[in-house]
């Protein structure tokens, strides 16, 4: 036997393409065919001292001391399978080489997850016949390359599931082929979630799904639950991904119980921003209307009507759009074309084994008995147990894994038994309901009956999540009566092993979700069981103190962690804002939706509004209530946000009053801090004085840094527009000692913005360019696209000051093109001196030539943009 490199290793992973459709394409065939593949690769991989260590089907895991000696074992494998005399069944290899550290184990694995995922990305990337390696490998073989063989250089990649993007080579040789498709990489952008299992016995129904898709714009998969719709669906569009350049996106309606959420929740997908006082699904489809993209809308029955209202207007609205929709019945609207999913198809007890094992049924039962339980293996002796499972399940794929996962505790026979003990079709539900789904809630509910008392209360409890948890939420949620905190871990990993729930990884972190089906079984029994109240009630705690610490920690050095969370868990906000206000728990729901204000402001303005204003209108407005100061401020916000300055004005000044009246500090200062916006925005310059003095004295007092780091640009900002230059300096530089020791980029930016300003005012153009220059960069580092176009507004302002008209037109242009994009306003500091700035140019450029630049500018690039300011405004 080789001995297993350990340390620095050179993997080779090898897979066949297309090996299950030739498996069921040539049944009799496929079985020697596939054992000479098994043959040529080994006897390729031993001469070069490769170590093989896992074969799992047809694909090969080797490890090889040096990366020539992987190279060329991939080489002599690829030329003996190119030249082998193959028959009817043709294979073709791809390979992926990728050198890493990992260390060889005693039972002949290996530990090195990133080496051992890179390589095995790399590989699938590849087609068959094609050899890819690393930019790793490439630098250790490609000096000492013979003349027959080549590296051609592919670029840059981004591996799916990878954050770092891989440098990528064809390995070119005599004899071999040399043109191959695309790389099938993750470069298209989209968010199709990272499927953890194989895909198994669609391969006809994936080839025509896609083949319907190309010859219509609006594609309904219907059919029962559990019959596999989401996961056809996501297979296909995965597989469209390089055909689609403006994106593929997914997104999942089942946790909505609101309608009119089905816009807001597209947009959170896609990114797309709301416009104060305007619908979101006009928003969607501006945005949409000149772009070629792929949704997948999933689990739209209890939203049939609103469903099929949005996909009519997003399609009329734009035209490179294409639709695929699961549903268990269909949209019935004009342009649509339905595809019924089938079950898998199930054996005949006749069939020889070799044959069996292919069924798309059998294979998916024993692919998945085999991952709960290693030892299983379909033989002549439970294969009449497999059968019999198959067609009793009726070929529903949830129905089968379900029942494969309980071969940890019997054997396939015992199954089959159980499932003729108590698996029985349930009869009189709705006049709708297709008979399976009757069956897969039988099925469930079977399953549901082999759990433990702690298993099934921990999946009852479970269901009150909406759009998936993290452990420590069901640690605090669904702890307590009969499940102590400690067991909660174990329970939930025994329902993930049993496949009653699903785990994802978010950014390295498992996060939790249950199949629609499951989550309504499960919320039946849980309402069926007298809990629910108890367990809500858990649930609208839990987020309550969710929603305080993502206000507690913004702004702050984590928070864009805790902004990622609140996005995430966005449906249970919304579970428990509505639970809160049906019962009664107006105060709790209040202070979640206020605390949530930076959330609704970026992404659901419309939404925050409304859901505030309920509460507000139903909570004693005599109130002198810490919730209601919360709540208050957040409605001003977002009105400000809006420019909506008299309105803001009306709900900040009581959140201010009650702020005080309780002894919250900082909200007091917060709130005086966007009062002092609505009063800039209003000309009240008296106000804006008043408040913002009020807010630095309340800052400094409560000892809270940032604030007074805020405070302090907001004195700045009501000097500025006064034209006190010199009391807006020291406010801003003040500013600047206090807040750069922070790390808080966003409120330093603002600053020295502030600073540049008043540089420009004074005609000191070049210490202008240069504080701006530092804005501008902190505020592209963050993301944070408004204060990049205010930072433009304000090179564009030196640019004008200089002469420069014709180039501040088109800086002017490109902002504005900016701000409709983002559905946002400038600040109103910054507003007022753009509107000054735009009101300059229109004087001193005939109108014919300012909207030419203005065009011009229009059409620039953000990047375009910034070199043009940039090169502009440089003294």
């Amino acid at each position: 036997m080789p001995i297993p490199p350990t340390g620095t290793v050179t993997f080779l992973f090898t897979d066949i393409e297309g090996s299950t459709r030739l498996a069921q394409q040539f049944p009799a065939t496929w079985p020697s065919a596939k054992a000479r593949h098994h043959a040529i690769v080994q006897s390729a991989i031993k001469p070069h001292g490769g170590y093989v260590f896992q074969v799992i089907g047809d694909a090969f895991c080797a490890a090889f001391h040096t990366a020539p000696d992987a190279l060329m074992a991939a080489l002599d494998a690829q030329h003996a399978l190119h030249t082998e005399p193959w028959g009817d069944v043709i294979i073709r290899v791809r390979m992926g080489l990728h050198t890493g550290s990992a260390t060889a184990r005693p039972d002949g694995d290996y530990e090195g997850y990133m080496a051992l995922v890179r390589v095995q990305r790399i590989m699938a990337g590849a087609s068959g016949g094609q050899v890819l390696m690393s930019q790793d490998v490439a630098d250790l073989v490609g000096r000492d390359l013979p003349l027959s063989i080549s590296l051609n250089d592919l670029g840059i990649h981004r591996l799916k599931g990878l954050a770092a993007p891989e440098h990528l080579f064809q390995v070119v040789a005599q004899g071999l082929p040399a043109d191959f498709p695309p790389l099938k990489t993750a470069d298209h952008p989209n968010n199709l979630p990272t499927q953890l299992t194989s895909f198994i016995g669609r391969d006809a129904e994936v080839a025509e799904v896609r083949r319907l898709v190309s010859g219509t714009r609006l594609l309904t998969l219907i059919g029962a639950g559990g019959i596999g719709k989401t996961r056809l669906a996501l297979q296909a569009a995965t597989e469209e991904v390089a055909k689609i350049p403006d994106g593929v996106w997914f997104v999942e309606l089942a946790p909505l119980a609101d309608p009119a959420l089905i816009p807001n929740t597209i947009a959170s997908a896609v990114g797309v921003r709301e416009e104060p006082n305007r619908p979101m699904l006009a928003a969607l489809s501006d945005h949409f209307r000149s772009k070629t993209v792929l949704l997948v809308l999933d689990n739209c029955e209890h939203l049939i009507a609103d469903a099929a209202m949005v996909c009519d207007s997003l399609l009329r609205a734009a035209p490179r759009i294409k639709i695929i929709v699961t549903s268990r019945e269909a949209l019935s609207i004009a342009g649509e074309t339905t595809y019924r999913v089938p079950s898998l198809p199930v054996p005949t007890n006749a069939l020889p084994l070799d044959t069996l094992s292919h069924v798309a049924s059998v294979q998916l039962f024993a692919v998945r008995a085999q991952a709960a339980k290693s030892s299983f293996a379909l033989t002549n002796a439970n294969a009449l147990a497999v059968v019999q499972i198959c067609h009793r399940l009726d070929g529903i794929p949830l129905a089968i894994e379900l029942a494969a996962a309980r071969i940890k505790l019997f054997t396939a026979e015992q199954i089959a038994a159980r499932l003729d003990d108590r698996f029985r079709l349930l009869t009189g539900g709705s006049r709708t309901a297709m008979p399976r789904q009757q069956t897969l809630r039988g099925t469930i509910d079977w399953s549901f009956s082999l759990l433990t008392e702690p298993e099934q209360a921990l999946l009852r409890r479970v269901s009150v999540f909406a759009g998936g948890w993290y452990f420590e939420a069901a640690e605090s949620v669904c702890s307590e009566d009969g499940i102590d905190a400690i067991e909660v871990l174990d329970l939930l990993s025994r329902l993930v092993e049993k496949s009653l729930v699903a785990e994802d990884d978010v950014h390295g972190i498992a996060r939790y979700r249950l199949l629609e089906t499951i989550r309504q079984y499960a919320r039946e029994k849980l309402l069926d069981s007298g809990d629910g109240a108890r367990v809500r009630a858990r649930h609208l705690a839990y987020f309550l103190r969710q929603a305080i610490a993502f206000s507690d920690n913004w702004p702050g050095l984590e928070q864009t962690a805790w902004f990622e969370n609140a996005r995430t868990d966005v449906d249970n906000f919304r579970t428990a804002l509505d639970w809160s206000f049906e019962n009664g728990d107006l105060l709790s729901g209040m202070r979640i939706a206020g605390d949530l204000f930076m959330l609704w402001a970026d992404y659901f303005p419309a939404e925050g509004l409304d859901r505030l204003g309920k509460f507000l209108a139903h909570v004693d407005g005599q109130a002198r209530l810490a919730p209601r100061a919360s709540a208050l401020f957040a409605a001003g916000g977002l009105q400000s946000v809006a420019g909506n300055y008299a309105e803001a004005r009306f709900y900040l000044e009581d959140a201010v009053a009650i702020s005080k009246a309780t002894g919250s500090e900082r909200l007091a200062a917060d709130a005086l801090g966007y009062l002092t916006w609505a009063a800039i925005g209003l000309r009240d310059y008296d106000l804006a004085d008043t408040v913002s003095s009020e807010a630095l004295r309340i800052s400094r007092e409560a000892g809270i840094v940032h604030l007074v780091g805020n405070s302090l640009e907001f004195i700045g900002d009501v000097a500025y527009v006064q034209g006190h230059l010199e009391q807006a300096q020291a406010a801003y530089e003040e500013a600047v000692t206090v807040i750069r020791p922070l790390g808080e980029n966003m409120l330093l930016a603002k600053a020295l913005r502030g600073l540049g300003q008043i540089a420009r005012r004074r005609a000191e153009h070049k210490q202008a360019v240069e504080f701006i220059r530092e804005s501008l960069t902190l505020n592209t580092e963050s993301e944070d696209m408004r204060a990049v176009a205010e930072c433009l507004a304000a090179l564009a302002a030196v640019c004008a000051a200089q002469g420069h008209t014709l180039v501040a037109t088109r800086v002017c242009g490109a902002i504005d093109a900016m701000l409709i994009a983002l559905h946002s306003e400038m600040i109103p500091v910054d507003r007022l001196e753009h509107e000054q700035t735009v009101t300059l140019l229109r004087h001193q450029l005939p109108d014919s030539v300012y909207d030419l630049a203005w065009s011009e500018g229009h059409a620039l690039t953000l990047e375009q943009a910034i070199a043009l300011a940039l090169e502009g405004s440089d003294v």
